[in-house]
């Protein structure tokens, strides 16, 4: 039998006897690693729970999960099944969200996962754009890191992401569109970031004033130690590490001797609303580019595509006012 055919057999039988059951039975059993814990908490019989795990095996033809005194584990199998069960449930309470929006007048609900240090001012611009003109989108934002974001978009949690492209990142199964690169911008308390920017800069004497960074391990705060590096300086200690703008603003607005490097248009809205002070002075280097992600196959829909030509438009906004300068 070609695989043409075998594929779609499996296909035929998941479609005729795949239940939303059987999904949750599948997540559960990872969870407890126990039938009889999985039994409990499900509010069924064992038995019950053994012969519908036994229905799943049927269906794919193999086992799912092996048993051992540790528990059960899935196989390679069983792996695919869950995460396939997983991202299935999220859609599930997606589409509840969508009914939810529909109901109140809304076009869809998107899940928008989002960097730190990504201008509050795009953002809203964004989700304005994808409001306005026909029904409107209701949009909930998730924050963290570019590689757990992506973790979660693929999971379908999310609908996409807002994140920072790397050569280290897991692209499988995603599209990405570059949308802009961010200069990086010294700021500091006002009165130091005027002595500062009196002179060249000393990366030696930087390294001892008090910094507040960005979590180890991000792509930020790894280009930040390379730079001390290749400066012939040691790479600061931060007294706080902090991925969130606004607490940065208020550590450099109360310390003469705090100092950071963000983004150069999250620079600009921190001396709006902290009042920190801005060094006058150019790295020689970018960020690594701010990226829109979403899953290879669409799933979103209109809202979703809506979405991303706001966010496109609000992106080439801020480039045209900003003279070239944030562009890279």
């Amino acid at each position: 039998m070609s695989r043409a055919a075998v594929s779609d057999r499996l296909l035929a039988r998941l479609i005729s006897r795949l239940k939303m059951r059987h999904l949750l039975l599948l997540c559960r059993i990872e969870q407890y690693g126990s039938l009889t814990r999985v039994a409990e908490r499900m509010a069924t019989s064992q038995p019950a729970v053994t012969h519908a795990l036994a229905e799943l095996e049927a269906m794919f033809g193999a086992p799912l999960f092996v048993r051992s005194a540790r528990g059960m584990a899935p196989t390679a199998l069983g792996e695919v099944a869950l995460r396939r069960a997983r991202a299935m449930l999220q859609d599930l309470g997606h589409w509840v969200g969508d009914m939810e929006a529909a109901a109140a007048g809304h076009a869809a609900h998107l899940h928008v996962g989002v960097i730190p240090f990504i201008s509050g001012r795009l953002l809203a611009a964004a989700i304005g754009g994808a409001r306005s003109g026909g029904r409107p989108v209701t949009v909930t934002l998730h924050e963290g890191s570019s590689d757990h974001l992506l973790a979660r978009l693929r999971g379908h949690e999310l609908d996409c992401v807002i994140g920072r492209l790397s050569a280290v990142l897991d692209l499988e199964g995603l599209a990405h569109e570059v949308l802009y690169e961010q200069e990086p911008r010294l700021v500091a308390h006002r009165r130091l970031a005027a002595r500062l920017g009196r002179k060249a800069l000393a990366w030696a004497d930087l390294a001892g004033l008090e910094w507040v960074l960005g979590q180890r391990n991000t792509p930020m705060r790894e280009q930040i130690n390379d730079f001390f590096l290749r400066a012939g300086a040691v790479p600061p200690l931060p007294v706080v590490e902090s991925l969130s703008a606004k607490l940065i603003g208020e550590l450099l607005g109360v310390n003469e001797r705090a100092v950071s490097i963000v983004p150069a248009d999250v620079a600009e809205e921190l001396a709006r609303s902290a009042g920190v002070g801005v060094v006058a002075h150019r790295f020689a280097w970018t960020l690594p580019p701010v990226t829109l992600f979403r899953r290879a196959l669409p799933s979103g829909g209109e809202a979703d595509e809506r979405f991303a030509q706001a966010l496109r438009a609000a992106c080439g906004l801020r480039v045209q006012g900003a003279g070239g300068a944030l562009a890279g």
